[in-house]
């Protein structure tokens, strides 16, 4: 599905007549991490459903709203859950809200996200900075025609993670006495959990963590010129490292027990950025 050109700045430009506020960072909050949009100052909160063009989250653990405010001294756009691969929706639809955060100006992206442990040395609870990624989804949001306003046609992709940004995080990290991990993030489709013998190969290929999100929406950044910092959080290891099922719920409940901690980091993380 190709989305018009046109269609971005229409979307940009509903959202910028909601607020007098101008985002200059934005922040994609994953399963479990929407409560950081609460804490926002002068927050205008716009759901989904009524921005042009924008498509609306299922996920559980998703509010599906914009929250446009102030937080460690920075004006930020925050999307208070993504939509999926796994939703049905194109990678074009799941991606089109960071183009348009680039529309917006902003020159900055947090993205962030609940998944799977593949390390051994992680443990649910554990965050992790993501230093590289794998895209195992079967797709690119890139493929079809190229929108030359964004970027080029073939862009590089040895640098997708903001060197600056990951420094920033390391030492906000460590000044908080917060413990952060880094690592390989590998993407997959979903919905369904992986087997077995699937977490094995990824564990072969060299991934630390596995999930069902962020690699299109960090390949669209690249693609933009958006600086771009990502940090995970293990929620559950996968299958077959413990002997015992994987559920959704206990994505939400872990996600729910570490957000003080994630919200204390991701704050030092913008009052440096």
């Amino acid at each position: 599905m190709s989305i018009p050109t046109t269609a971005y700045k229409e979307t940009a430009d509903f959202i910028s007549s909601k607020t007098t506020l101008k985002p200059e960072l934005g922040i994609i909050l994953g399963s479990g991490l929407g409560a950081l949009g609460d804490k926002l100052e002068e927050a205008c909160f716009i759901p989904y459903s009524e921005i042009p063009h924008f498509v609306s989250s299922t996920a559980p653990g998703h509010k599906g709203r914009i929250v446009i405010g102030k937080l460690g001294g920075k004006t930020i756009l925050c999307m208070q859950g993504r939509v999926h691969y796994y939703e049905g929706y194109t990678m074009q639809q799941i991606t089109y809200p960071v183009r348009v955060m680039k529309k917006l100006g902003i020159q900055s992206l947090i993205l962030t996200n609940a998944c799977g442990g593949l390390n051994p040395d992680f443990s649910p609870g554990d965050l992790m900075l993501i230093k590289d990624h794998i895209n195992f989804m079967g797709q690119n949001p890139l493929i079809g025609p190229n929108d030359e306003q964004f970027g080029v046609r073939f862009p590089d992709m040895t640098r997708v993670y903001t060197r600056e940004l990951a420094d920033i995080a390391r030492k906000a990290a460590a000044d908080q006495g917060i413990g952060l991990r880094e690592g390989v993030y590998i993407s997959y489709s979903g919905p369904s959990f992986e087997t077995p013998a699937e977490i094995k190969l990824f564990q072969l290929f060299g991934a630390d963590v596995v999930g069902m999100s962020t690699v299109p929406e960090a390949i669209v950044a690249s693609h933009c010129g958006i600086k771009l910092l990502a940090l995970s959080c293990v929620t559950n290891l996968a299958a077959g490292i413990l002997d015992v099922p994987l559920s959704g719920e206990e994505v939400i409940e872990v996600a729910d027990r570490v957000s003080e901690k994630f919200i204390k980091l991701i704050t030092e993380i913008i009052k440096r950025i």
